[in-house]
C-alpha cells in the first residue's frame, strides 16, 4: 500500500491523481495498484485496481464538506450525484454504499470510454471529482438566487468550510445571495498588503468597466449579516470582504466561474500576498544594488548622472513588475 501527499493548486482536476489514472489506462496488461493520495484540505483518494476483478478500477473519496448540512442520511443530494455521473457516464458507476470509511466509492471501467473521446480528457474529468462536489453544494445554493419561496432560517447565514481554517458564510437575500470571508493573516506585513489589495478591488469594482461583476465591500468590522455568529470566526486582522451575487452572475458558464472564484478566494489573496512580498524584496535589494553603485563612481558629474539613469531603469523595472503582480488576481472574478 502506498502513501502519497500533494499541495494544494487551483485546477479543479487533481494533478496526481490524474497521473495515476492515465498510467492504469496506459499499462499493457492490468496493474494490481492499492495507493492512498492525500491532498491539501484534508482530501483522501483511494485508487485500487485488484487482482481478483481484472475489468475495474475503484476511486474512493473521503473530504470535508462545505457544509455538514448538505450530506443527508442517504448521502449526497441528486443534484450532486447527477453531476458526478455526468463526468464520464460511459465509463464510470457510483458504488453504493460507498467504501468504508469514504463519502463516495466510483467504479470505473477503462474499456468504456467512447473511441472518439480524449482518454486524457476523460481522465482530467474524474479526476476532478472532489472539485465537482464542493461546488455542487454551493452551485444549488447560487441557483436559487431569484427564488421566492421562504422558509424558516433563510436569511440565516450558513457557514461553508472550504479549508478548516478558512471558513466563509453564504446569506440568501432577496433577489441576491451574498458571500462574507473573515480574513486572517499571520504577519503584519500580510494584514498591509491584504488590505490595501482589498481597498484596490473595491475600487476597481465600483468602476464603469466591471459595472457587470458581483459588487465587492470590505469592513473592518463584521457586516450586520454575521451578527449572532461565533466570536472566534468574526475575530479577524484583516477584516471581511463581500461578494452579492445576482442572478446575472449565475447565467450559463458563469455559474461555474462564480463557483470557482468563491471557493478559492482565499488562496487567490495569499498568492497575491507572497508574490507582492516577493516584488518588493526584490525592489529593495535592487535599489541597494544601486546605491552602493552610485557610491563607487568616482566623477560628481557621472554621479548625478548615472543616478538618474539608474532611477529609470528602475521604474522601468517597476512598472513591468506591478503589472505582472495584478496579473495573480484572476480576471475571471470579474464576471
Amino acid at each position: 500500500m502506498r502513501r502519497e501527499l500533494t499541495m494544494a493548486c487551483f485546477d479543479k482536476a487533481s494533478p496526481a491523481l490524474k497521473e495515476i489514472l492515465l498510467k492504469l489506462y496506459r499499462a499493457e496488461k492490468h496493474v494490481e495498484i492499492d495507493h492512498h493520495l492525500y491532498e491539501f484540505g484534508s482530501v483522501e483518494y483511494h485508487i485500487q485496481s485488484p487482482a481478483a476483478d481484472l475489468n475495474h478500477n475503484y476511486l474512493s473519496i473521503s473530504t470535508p464538506l462545505l457544509s455538514q448540512g448538505v450530506l443527508q442520511s442517504y448521502g449526497f443530494s441528486r443534484y450532486t450525484l447527477q453531476m458526478i455521473k455526468e463526468l464520464c457516464s460511459d465509463a464510470i458507476e457510483i458504488v453504493d454504499p460507498p467504501r468504508e470509511g469514504y463519502q463516495l466509492t466510483l467504479k470505473i471501467d477503462f474499456s468504456k470510454i467512447p473511441r472518439e473521446k480524449d482518454p486524457e480528457k476523460v481522465m482530467t474529468q474524474i479526476s476532478s471529482v472532489q472539485a465537482i462536489i464542493l461546488s455542487s453544494q454551493l452551485k444549488e445554493m447560487l441557483e436559487n438566487v431569484n427564488s421566492q419561496v421562504m422558509y424558516q432560517g433563510m436569511y440565516k447565514p450558513m457557514k461553508l468550510v472550504y479549508h478548516p481554517r478558512e471558513p466563509f458564510y453564504v446569506i440568501k437575500q432577496p433577489r441576491k445571495i451574498t458571500a462574507v470571508f473573515p480574513m486572517r493573516f499571520k504577519e503584519p506585513s500580510d494584514v498591509i498588503i491584504a488590505t490595501a489589495f482589498f481597498q484596490e478591488l473595491v475600487d476597481v469594482g465600483s468602476s464603469e468597466k466591471w459595472a457587470k461583476a458581483p459588487p465587492c465591500t470590505w469592513s473592518p468590522i463584521p457586516p450586520p449579516e454575521l451578527q449572532g455568529e461565533p466570536l472566534e470566526d468574526l475575530t479577524t486582522n484583516g477584516g471581511f470582504v463581500s461578494f452579492d451575487i445576482s442572478s446575472r452572475h449565475v447565467e450559463g458558464k458563469k455559474l461555474d466561474k462564480t463557483v470557482w472564484g468563491l471557493l478559492n478566494f482565499y488562496a487567490y489573496v495569499k498568492t497575491h500576498v507572497k508574490c507582492t512580498k516577493g516584488f518588493t524584496q526584490r525592489r529593495m535589494q535592487k535599489r541597494l544594488e544601486s546605491l552602493v553603485e552610485v557610491r563607487n563612481w568616482k566623477s560628481e558629474k557621472s554621479k548625478v548622472a548615472q543616478l538618474f539613469t539608474v532611477l529609470h531603469k528602475e521604474k522601468q523595472e517597476q512598472d513591468k513588475d506591478v503589472k505582472r503582480v495584478k496579473g495573480t488576481f484572476p480576471a475571471h472574478l470579474h464576471l
